[in-house]
């Protein structure tokens, strides 16, 4: 990895390598898919931050809630991952979402998804800080 500085900002050069997605980010879709929201998290440190869409969730906990509260709004999710890339500290993911209602006379959507997971430095096997977004989503 190399590290410039350009007219101000960083620039930054890593390598990426595309690979199986690790078990951490696969049981952590798991927990979203089944509704459990159980141990899956525990690949966040406790004080992570997430930015998923607009959401602007601090801490592990507050992650885990927040994204209960959405899949509660009524439907069911189904994570897939179409790729995923290792550079080290940073992870990123590419996939879909299948997104089913509960009322049936709303459409089955599918968006797509793209993650950015920052390690953490100290323990660089939990994720400090995700980027995401989701969609269009439109039921």
């Amino acid at each position: 990895m190399t590290t410039l500085i350009h007219e101000e900002k960083e620039v930054t050069t890593r390598t990426m390598t595309k690979t199986e997605p690790p078990k951490w980010l696969l049981a952590f879709w798991k927990e979203i898919d089944d509704k459990t929201f159980g141990k899956g998290f525990d690949c966040f440190t406790q004080d992570a931050t997430c930015n998923l869409g607009i959401a602007d969730w601090h801490g592990r906990e507050q992650i885990r809630e927040g994204l209960r509260a959405f899949i509660d709004t009524g439907f069911t999710a189904l994570h897939e991952v179409v790729e995923y890339w290792d550079g080290g500290s940073l992870k990123v993911f590419r996939g879909t979402v299948t997104m089913t209602p509960d009322d049936k006379s709303k459409p089955v959507v599918k968006p797509v998804m793209t993650h950015f997971f920052y390690m953490d430095e100290k323990d660089p096997s939990k994720v400090r800080r995700w980027f995401g977004s989701v969609g269009p989503i439109q039921f």
